[in-house]
């Protein structure tokens, strides 16, 4: 099949908008949210041309999970892969849909994430890439997909202010008001009824929405503030609704772009199979909900087979003690069509999604995910260089700051993949070295950290082209006692192996041998657990510079990540445009002409 081009433009602005029935300021594509979804297939080119139509600041946007093979540019980090886009101006990213799966895009400038800039990306299968399941699912069988999120009314920039506050002045952001599937919720309200031992334990102020026409009338509230309610007539925080029909089998996708909440999904009365994990194949398994982390995303096979009714879906907050009522939406039988004569609410209360600290509930859905058996492929047999990364939280000069084994990530006014491919990398940022690959053998990491200062750094690790790499994150207390958190992290350019997880501090004399080399999953993002470990391998076989990161926002913000540099020999041979790097010491030199750098001796190849 001849590929394709999805070719679409962008103006991305300030909009006006009540995803959750109360109006905000947020970042809108097209005078939309959440953003266009774009549906491409395997080997199909996507052009995007993106207008920055915010006055006073600007932007990149993302495609998370596609590994851009030869496009590095694209990629869309500030200062890692480009310059960030100034009002008013125009950047075009153009990069191949490389594989079959569930993605999405979302800002990665600041916090804009989490201001709303996100939408959802789907590759379909291809003759020449297949799925394995796609005969389990009847034709016409693909839901819409379900992007989850969570939302505040305190804007972004309020956000960071408060993260970045010294001494007294910090302030936490806390728990979001709302969790939004697709871009909807309702705040102080919920669909279903409001019980004492739940809903009202969450939020005191919780009431069911009123179905109150006279709302829908007027016009302050509807027509200029789009505050009339879930049920008035193109309200933008009007319920989800998913239509199907009974005996058939449906595709759902199911990502996470929340900024902060680890959740999960139930169905009432119904099961779920799942069958893939960030873009790759796994071997099948059945659940009655499903956890998803931020920067994660499902493919689960849904079977109609209860009779004909509406259906609760609850989403509900995992991992933190939430103060945010779950989100809810409708699994609704009919005759299919995506707009259903009328809206017809489920009977019976909403299911409860587990408790919100039982993470051994978590620790088994997570540990029952392995690769399919009938296309598995398995990591290489050994690795070339090992990183150890311990995930700390920490001050520095009275600021609380998430640090890398006591390095908190700082990042440069030149964008890495510029500065090596112009050869300014010994200006641009720290390059006398790298960070620190290991942490002190007697760290303890149940304990609060003893030495509570750390540093800040724009160093980068250098891999070999082609080298495998071995990365065990290791997570630790926090500043309070017996306090550790749940951190997802994400891999720019590439997909990992899960070779296993743990509890306490990892041992490679001990744990090394028990690790997973047989049938881990391939995914992109992967959680550490509370005072535990994950071990990850890769094949650093992209040219570029990509983040590693945890993808909850004010831990990126606060400075929880890491650069890889694969390739460096390389850069030079890149086909970087020029308005990608127009920036820092680029734009600086610019009055003398730059060309790529001078090629450095090849890169020996990896150890077999």
């Amino acid at each position: 099949m001849a590929a394709a081009t999805v070719e679409v433009t962008w103006d991305v602005e300030y909009i006006l908008w009540a995803p959750d029935c109360q109006q905000r300021v947020m970042i809108g594509i097209n005078g939309r949210f959440p953003g266009p979804n774009i549906t491409a297939r395997a080997g199909d080119v996507i052009s995007v041309t993106m207008n920055n139509k915010m006055h006073t600041e600007g932007v990149v946007i993302h495609w998370h999970g596609i590994r851009q093979f030869g496009t590095p540019w694209a990629d869309g980090t500030a200062s890692i892969s480009q310059c960030a886009v100034n009002p008013g101006e125009t950047f075009i990213y153009k990069f191949v849909a490389d594989k079959p799966g569930t993605y999405f895009y979302h800002g990665h400038f600041g916090m804009q994430r989490a201001a709303g800039l996100y939408g959802s990306l789907i590759v379909l299968d291809s003759p020449e890439q297949p799925e394995p399941f796609r005969h389990q699912y009847d034709d016409g069988g693909e839901l819409p997909m379900m992007l989850l999120s969570d939302w505040w009314h305190q804007n972004v920039y309020a956000q960071a202010a408060g993260l970045d506050g010294k001494d007294r002045h910090f302030e936490w952001i806390g728990e979001p008001q709302t969790i939004l599937i697709n871009g909807r919720g309702q705040f102080e309200c919920t669909l279903g009824p409001t019980r004492k031992s739940f809903e009202k334990l969450l939020n005191e102020n919780v009431e069911t929405c009123v179905d109150d026409q006279k709302m829908c009338s007027d016009q302050e509230k509807c027509l200029r503030r789009s505050e009339c309610g879930p049920y008035c007539p193109r309200s933008q925080c009007a319920p989800v609704v998913f239509n199907v029909e009974q005996g058939k089998t449906y595709r759902l996708r199911i990502a996470s772009t929340t900024s902060l909440s680890l959740l999960n999904v139930k169905i009432q009365g119904h099961k779920m199979t799942v069958v893939e994990a960030d873009g790759n194949h796994v071997e099948p398994f059945v659940v009655d909900d499903i956890d998803i982390y931020s920067g994660e995303s499902y493919s689960v096979l849904l079977k109609a087979d209860q009779k004909p009714a509406s259906y609760w879906i609850s989403v509900g907050v995992r991992g933190r003690h939430p103060k945010t009522v779950p989100a809810l939406a409708i699994l609704s039988y009919g005759n299919g069509n995506a707009a259903a004569p009328s809206l017809q609410l489920p009977a019976g209360e909403p299911p409860v999604t587990p408790a919100w600290n039982d993470t051994q509930r978590s620790k088994a859905f997570t540990y029952s995910i392995r690769a399919r058996k009938d296309t598995n492929q398995p990591p290489p047999a050994a690795a070339d260089r090992q990183i150890f990364l311990l995930n700390t939280q920490n001050l520095m000069d009275g600021r609380y700051r998430w640090s890398i084994n006591n390095v908190s990530l700082t990042l440069p006014a030149t964008p890495y993949l510029g500065a090596f491919h112009h050869g300014l990398q010994d200006s641009a940022f720290d390059a006398s070295g790298e960070p620190p690959a290991a942490f002190p053998e007697d760290y303890d990491v149940m304990r609060p950290p003893a030495n509570n200062a750390t540093t800040a750094s724009d160093r980068v690790f250098r891999l070999r082209h082609g080298a495998v790499v071995d990365v065990v994150l290791q997570n630790a207390n926090m500043l309070r006692e017996e306090v550790s958190e749940t951190h997802p992290w994400h891999l720019h350019g590439h997909d990992f192996w899960v070779l296993g997880y743990g509890d306490g501090r990892y041992d490679p004399a001990a744990h090394a041998a028990g690790l997973n080399a047989a049938d881990p999953p391939l995914r992109n993002t992967a959680v550490v657990f509370p005072h535990g470990w994950t071990a990850l391998r890769f094949v650093a076989n992209n040219t570029g510079a990509w983040a590693f990161h945890c993808h909850i926002e004010p831990h990126l913000h606060m400075g929880m990540g890491v650069v890889f540099i694969e390739g460096e020999d390389r850069m030079h041979e890149l086909d970087v445009p020029k308005d990608a790097m127009a920036c820092g010491l680029v734009a600086r030199t610019a009055a003398t002409p730059l060309t790529p750098a001078t090629p450095l001796p090849p890169s020996p190849a990896p150890a077999p």
